[in-house]
């Protein structure tokens, strides 16, 4: 893999690569002599993404996902003997899937992001709330004053959990649907957890996914089904309807997520978790919500 800098475990950016994220971003390193109670303090001065286990009794808190939500995930992906199986995660935020993955013995190991890592998160909680307040939606994080892709305002996270873990997996910090991805490379196992229906355009994330993926993906979105209606459907959000967040566009039900997967290029897919039981009552026809789980494979 092509790089432009390397250093603490962290890539800046492949040769040619617009934009480079994180020209201004250095690791900040952890005290070797920090005593878990300094690391607790230090991880829970601000909310994450994922709940990490970081030894010695200390956890990444508080999270949206727990580390029991994890390991449940994890446990559902059914991966089997993972020794010498390269992994990427992308869109992987704070990182806690790609550590399990490292510590299930895959071999290399990242992490690409940088939607979130560009965002300051508490400033962009206090703009979210007070668009909340005024009866508005709120801006999509890239069109406010929390965003900064110079100076990677939130990846500290996952530095923090790779060192305080003495872990090897790699921080990419790239715009997975604007990169090259000759530079990306290819790898055994993908990751594309909550990220699907973010994409403007599904399909074309989908078959930049199947292109550096050598043997399968776990694709996690937000789905919906609609009684009566098994044939693919998908449900589109132009103006932030979903959870008032401007960036939630397409959601599919699980016949348009296999689909969409086959069109993609991949060979076979597997519903790992698909639509919950359904309610007695048929006459309802409103559409549901829930996260669906496929396993995508490049072989049929």
């Amino acid at each position: 893999m092509s790089v432009r800098h390397q250093w603490d475990g962290v890539l800046f950016g492949p040769a040619g690569a617009h934009p480079l994220y994180g020209r201004s971003y250095r690791t900040e390193p952890l005290p070797r002599d920090q005593t878990p109670e300094d690391l607790q303090r230090y991880v829970s001065r601000t909310s994450w993404s994922h709940e990490i286990d970081l030894g010695r009794g200390v956890f990444t808190s508080p999270a949206v996902k727990s580390h029991e939500v994890l390991a449940r995930d994890w446990k559902l992906f059914g991966f089997g003997d993972l020794t010498g199986k390269s992994l990427l995660d992308i869109g992987g935020i704070d990182g806690g899937y790609a550590f399990l993955a490292e510590q299930s013995g895959c071999t290399p190991v990242a992490v690409l992001d940088h939607y979130i890592w560009s965002l300051d998160s508490e400033e962009y909680s206090r703009i979210y709330d007070d668009s909340i307040k005024a009866g508005t939606t709120p801006p999509a994080p890239h069109e406010s004053a929390a965003w900064n892709p110079d100076s990677l305002p939130t990846l500290w996270r996952f530095d923090t959990a790779r060192q305080a873990l003495n872990s090897r997996v790699r921080a990419i910090p790239l715009d997975f649907m604007d990169c090259n991805l000759a530079e990306v490379g290819t790898w055994d196992i993908t990751l594309y957890l909550g990220v699907l229906y973010h994409m403007t355009d599904p399909l074309g994330a989908l078959r930049r996914v199947a292109a550096i993926t050598n043997e399968q993906c776990i694709i996690e979105t937000e789905a919906m089904w609609i009684p009566g209606h098994p044939e693919a459907l998908w449900r589109f959000f132009p103006a932030g309807e979903l959870n008032n967040d401007a960036t939630n566009w397409w959601v599919p039900n699980i016949s348009a997520l296999v689909g969409i997967a086959t069109a993609a290029g991949f060979g076979r897919v597997e519903v790992l978790r698909g639509e919950p039981e359904r309610s007695e009552d048929v006459s309802d026809t409103s559409p549901r919500h829930y996260r669906a789980f496929v396993r995508a494979l490049k072989t049929s």
